[in-house]
Order: C-alpha cells, then structure tokens, then sequence
C-alpha cells in the first residue's frame, strides 16, 4: 500500500524524523539538554561528558565515528519513503580508488545528500560496493554537545580542510569525502525551479583532489530546490545583506524557508514532498600532484564543470526539466 494515498499519517509519523534535519532546532534541543543536565543534581554526568568530549574533540576532522547500526535503521527507510529518495548509479566505481563527490544543488537541508550518503535506505552499499561515503558538514555543528555523536553516527564528518585531506589520504582506496560544493551560501538561493549553482570561483575541492589523486565525480540531485518556498531576498536587498553578514560571521546561512504542515499544505516547516533523483556521474580520472599551479587547478576545475554540465543535461528530461532549461553557474 502507498504512503501517498495516506499523507496525513504518514506525514505526523515522520515528523520526528524529519525535524532532525533542520539543524539549528535539533541542535539547540542537544544544547539544552546539556544545560539542563549541568544544572541538575546529575550535573556530573556533564561534567563526564565535557572530559568526554575534550578528549573526543578532534573525531569529526580524524574520519568520524560511524555506526552501521544508525545508518540501518528502519526509521531511514520511511524517511526514503516520504519524498521518495532514489539514488541513481551510472557507472561502476572501483573501491581501489578515494573519490571526492561533488553534490550538487546545496538546497535548504542538503536532504538528498543525507538520506543517499548518511543512511542506507537507497543502497548505497549495494550500489557501490567497497566504498564508504564521508558527507562533511559545517565544523560548527560538532561543536554541539550531544548533537555532534548523533551525526557523526550516520557518517558525517566536518568540513575543515584537515577532515577532508584525512579522509582522501588514507591508504587502500575506497573512501568518499562528499562535498556541497555551494556550500551555505548556495542554500539562499534554493527555491522550486532554481538552477543556479556557485561552483564557478570554488576551486579548493579540485585543489584537495589533486593533492590527494582523489578522482572526482559530479554528483546531481534532481528535485533537491522542489522542498522549500524561500522568503524573496534578491541580492542587494536588506534581508540578503543581513543573510551573507551572518553567513560570514557564524558560517552558518539562514534561508528563510517555509513549506507545509502536518494537517494542512499551505504552509509550515517540514518539506514538501517531492521526489528527489541523486545522480552519482562518471569519475574524472585525477593523477596525484601536491603542489599543482593555479594553471593546472583551473584546467582540471573547467573540465569538472564540463561534466557537471554533461550529467544535467543528459538526465533532466527523465527527471521533470524542461529541455529549455539550463544551469546557471556562478
């Protein structure tokens, strides 16, 4: 029987597992925890977890701490269901090799890029059998008390520099460092119909596989921008400005986003249900060069965006854009 033809019920199920993905409000639910917990007569419990969490600090930049247990829950599985998620596989990717997959849009929550990469409701493991996929997020978030095991069960790790070079460095092959590659600053300009990507002047990831010999491979998540209406904030207006000063000072972006709500769909927080397709493309073969030049980084960052563009135009037809439609990169 299809969830479709109950929504309503199988949207107040999954609203537990939904909220988690909005960060900010899971997180601060973890941060109050703690606080609570401090000021209560268990406050050694905190005080264990603060030695705990000193001596854990550097996890989230040395690989993570992953649970095949967390990412098997069944609960994924409803979570796959409701949008529905579906990852798609092009070609065969040898676990001999570490690859650096650039997804792409960032969209609000990055929801494609948790539910292909940080569970394993869509097959990952099956589809690519030998690889094990590393989603970095902002270094902010693993600064949580609480929240930051929670993610980094499912695979997550950080987004500093040093997390990613751990990652891509080590030795046999068959890991994936996954990389928005628009970052936070891309999530402002994620609304229904946007295709606007800001891959155009980010060149530290191509920097980082060449360092590495870590093949790159152009990752498309058809419908990603389809989950959110956006509060208008064209660039220049007072609502962006005060959006990219925060973005700059915390690192974390604030899109004012709205879609709908348990009994009704005119408006609320969770995600509209749309079908997300994640396309994982064709590697780009990158021989090893620590220190390449600005020349040889922007030859290989051209031919990356040659493929991005390759992989949207040859699937967007199948998944619902017009063939008029073309990516704006910026």
């Amino acid at each position: 029987m299809c969830w479709n033809s109950f929504p309503k019920a199988s949207t107040i199920i999954l609203e537990p597992v939904l909220r988690p993905l909005e960060c900010g409000k899971w997180a601060q639910c973890c941060l109050a925890l703690f606080v609570i917990i401090l000021l209560s007569s268990y406050w050694y419990v905190a005080a264990l977890y603060a030695v705990w969490l000193y001596w854990d600090w550097d996890t989230p930049v040395s690989g993570g701490r992953r649970s095949a247990w967390v990412r098997n829950w069944t609960v994924w599985k409803y979570f796959r269901d409701y949008f529905p998620i579906t990852l798609v596989k092009t070609v065969d990717l040898d676990p001999k090799n570490n690859y650096l997959f650039g997804f792409h849009p960032h969209g609000v929550l990055v929801a494609g890029g948790f539910g292909n990469f940080c569970t394993e409701a869509t097959g990952f493991s099956k589809l690519f059998p030998g690889l094990i996929p590393h989603l970095l997020m902002l270094p902010f978030w693993f600064r949580v008390p609480f929240y930051r095991d929670y993610i980094m069960c499912g695979g997550l790790v950080s987004s500093d520099k040093k997390s990613a070079s751990h990652i891509l460095g080590l030795k046999g092959g068959g890991h994936v460092a996954v990389v928005a590659v628009g970052g936070a600053e891309e999530s402002l300009d994620a609304r229904p119909g946007a295709l606007t990507l800001q891959v155009l002047h980010r060149k530290g990831f191509i920097k980082l596989a060449m360092k590495h010999g870590a093949h790159l491979v152009p990752v498309f998540s058809f419908g990603e921008n389809e989950l959110f209406y956006q509060v208008d904030n064209p660039r220049g207006s007072l609502i962006r400005t005060l959006q990219e000063r925060l973005q700059k000072f915390m690192g974390v972006a604030l899109p004012l986003f709205h879609a709908r709500g348990v009994f009704q769909y005119s408006f609320g927080l969770l995600p509209f249900r749309k079908p997300i397709f994640t396309v994982v493309g064709t590697p780009i073969v990158v021989e090893k060069n620590t220190n390449p030049t600005n020349e040889e980084i922007d030859k290989l960052h051209t031919i990356y965006l040659e493929h991005l563009t390759q992989l949207f135009e040859e699937n967007k037809e199948q998944y619902g854009i017009p063939d008029h439609r073309h990516l704006i990169i910026t």
